[in-house]
């Protein structure tokens, strides 16, 4: 008795032991299953913005849900110095489909020349991946028809990282606007101030030379032609244009190759000593020997040829008209942006110095009161505003939610931005001839 008594205990432990067994191993496949599937990202240019944004801030804020897979750069040395600041264990290249190949990654970022960015855009798509692709998306139309091409084609995902929708007062005046608080907008008003400080940077640096930016018009102002896009909800039409360099450049008495070595340091307004960055030795002087780049360029080269004086005029397929300017020398930075509808106007003022108030948003409607917009949200921390945290915020966590103000910009939104850019200084090259955009590209 007491033995079958033994033998059945020990079949009911040994069955239940089993049961427990396959009920862990069950549990902890669910608890596999469960965990989200992390992005696998892999990076294409590594300067300061994508070696920051796309690069230190993704493994810092976004490990949870996506992974750096690999990096590269045309400077080994560059993508080796990025790896470091980064802080990543990801491999690096010097050959984007080695990569690709190499780690498989579900997206790319590109983040390189802006004239690149159709190079790594479309081969990308060839290779299977999605893109998340830096501003500009393209900067001529060659480029951008080739994209949309090729997009059609592999039918992959083109984000562009317009951050600029992610600002508290642009969301807020989107979100008015979609409620009609001034009625049907028949205009805008868009005035870029860039200072001294800033404005300068971009003649030291690559976006000095046309082929390499488009420009400031498609380079800079791609984030404000997508604002005014995405704000007045309609098609850009035709553009009208005049541009020129009339303070930068040519326009001085004396210059040098870049600051460092420049004999006129004591009397040029303009010098800056890179030296002083950390961040820009490790990723450009201590690269120099690669490639040759310098970021500290003299200001008053001679082969700079893009605008640092701009205007441009935009029909829009609803019969609304921008009215865009922006400046490149100017004392203080800024913008000043001004929507004017059928029962109102909005007024958006953003400004770094000068004595004007800091950020303003306020809504005057017709026959009634003027008032400052007040409930934004909480502003976050972080590079530009914190749009940039929360741009990443959509695109990485928040991808499956809904988005009623349309703050992913699509591969749509991103080519109708680099349009109007691209038209503008078409436009100027023609005297300030009308250009339309469907004579540029088939959307």
């Amino acid at each position: 008795m007491n033995e079958k008594i033994s033998a059945l205990t020990r079949r009911q432990f040994i069955a239940s032991g089993a049961a427990a067994l396959t009920a862990a191993a069950v549990s902890s496949t669910d608890a596999v299953f469960a965990q989200p599937k992390r992005l696998r990202m892999a990076l294409v240019g590594t300067g300061g913005r994508g070696a920051t944004a796309w690069g230190a801030d993704i493994v810092a804020n976004y490990s949870d849900v996506a992974e750096i897979v690999g990096l590269c750069d045309i400077n080994s040395k560059r993508v080796r110095a990025a790896k470091e600041l980064i802080k990543t264990n990801a491999p690096v290249f010097t050959d984007f489909d080695q990569m690709i190949r190499q780690t498989r990654p579900d997206s790319v970022t590109v983040a390189t020349v802006d004239a690149t960015h159709a190079h790594y855009i479309i081969r990308a798509m060839e290779l299977g991946c999605d893109v998340f692709s830096e501003k500009p998306l393209c900067t001529d139309e060659a480029q951008c028809q080739a994209i949309l091409d090729a997009q059609k084609k592999f039918g992959k995902k083109v984000t562009v990282t317009f951050n600029a929708r992610h600002d508290l007062e642009a969301k807020k005046t989107k979100e008015l606007l979609m409620q009609k608080a001034i009625g049907e907008v028949f205009s805008m008003d868009f005035h870029e101030y860039l200072d001294t400080s800033h404005g300068a940077d971009y003649f030291r640096r690559w976006h000095r030379l046309k082929e390499k930016s488009g420009t400031l018009l498609v380079h800079k102002a791609s984030h404000h032609f997508d604002l005014a896009n995405w704000w007045i909800d309609s098609t850009p039409v035709e553009v009208t244009a005049f541009g020129e360099l009339k303070f930068y450049g040519r326009n001085n008495s004396f210059r040098s190759t870049h600051c460092r070595v420049c004999p006129f340091k004591q009397q040029c307004k303009f010098y800056w000593d890179v030296t002083q960055n950390p961040l820009y030795m490790k990723l450009y002087v201590n690269c120099e020997s690669e490639d040759g780049y310098l970021r500290d360029g003299c200001v008053w080269r001679e082969d700079i040829n893009i605008y640092d004086t701009m205007s441009v005029v935009v029909k829009y397929e609803n019969g609304a008209r921008l009215n865009y300017t922006a400046g490149a020398y100017l004392p203080y930075e800024g913008q000043a942006i001004s929507i004017n509808g059928s029962q109102g106007r909005l007024d958006y003022f953003d400004f770094g110095g000068g004595g004007f108030v800091n950020k303003e948003l306020r809504l005057t409607r017709s026959f009634g009161k003027s008032e400052v917009i007040t409930d934004l949200g909480e502003r976050r921390a972080g590079e530009h505003g914190g749009e940039d945290a929360a741009l990443q915020d959509v695109l990485l966590r928040d991808h499956n939610k809904p988005d009623p103000l349309g703050l992913r910009a699509d591969l749509r939104a991103g080519a109708l931005a680099s349009l109007i850019g691209i038209a503008a200084y078409r436009s100027i090259e023609r005297g300030g001839q009308k250009i339309t955009l469907k004579e540029l590209v088939k959307l």
